[in-house]
């Protein structure tokens, strides 16, 4: 009978230690599958969802996310809605646990400069919040003229105004670098 309970004893302590194999491996490959998920993975996974993104700027915007590019994503609030670079985001409240792949690799070629182009050819009016160094973030008021590699063309004009020549006040090129967001105005979708 001492047998029995030596052996018993002995084949508890090996299913104990291949358990605990076993969940060192499950930790393990958990931990690999978390360090290959992007952060624009995390956001699509929260597409839907009221979140908090703090730009780089210092500016809160708390709005839901309702579309993720490769280098931006787009937040509804309200009437109207922010484009903003993935590059100009601090941080993100809200994001959930989930993450979902990109589905296509067109929209993964999507990046910033092709938001930019579909929004140049809607000419709607934008305010295009920039970064400064010294004084935060500066906003203008105009429309997405031309967009280069890794540049684009505003078209300044007073806010309410249509995109005309007269009244263009000036046009700044914007470095994609120098861009905390853009926002929609007047209640119009980007």
């Amino acid at each position: 009978m001492r047998w029995d309970a030596l052996f018993e004893d002995m084949e508890a302590q090996l299913a104990s230690e291949h358990l605990l194999g076993l969940e060192s491996e499950i930790s393990e490959r958990a931990r690999v599958e978390i360090a290959g998920i992007e952060v624009s993975d995390r956001l699509r996974g929260a597409i839907g969802r009221r979140i908090d993104v703090k730009l780089r700027s210092g500016t809160l915007v708390s709005a839901a996310l309702s579309h993720v590019g490769s280098e931006w994503l787009v937040l509804d609030e309200g009437r109207h809605q922010w484009l903003v670079p993935l590059a100009a985001v601090l941080t993100y409240q809200g994001l959930g646990r989930q993450a979902q792949a990109s589905q296509s690799k067109a929209a993964q070629r999507l990046g910033l400069a092709s938001a930019l182009r579909m929004l140049a050819r809607n000419r709607s009016e934008l305010a295009v919040h920039l970064l400064e160094s010294t004084s935060g973030e500066t906003a203008m008021h105009g429309v997405v003229d031309r967009v280069g590699k890794d540049h684009f063309d505003l078209a300044v004009m007073m806010p309410g105004e249509v995109r005309r020549s007269g009244n263009v006040v000036s046009v700044a090129t914007v470095p994609f670098q120098s861009l905390a967001a853009l926002r929609s105005l007047r209640g119009q979708d980007l």
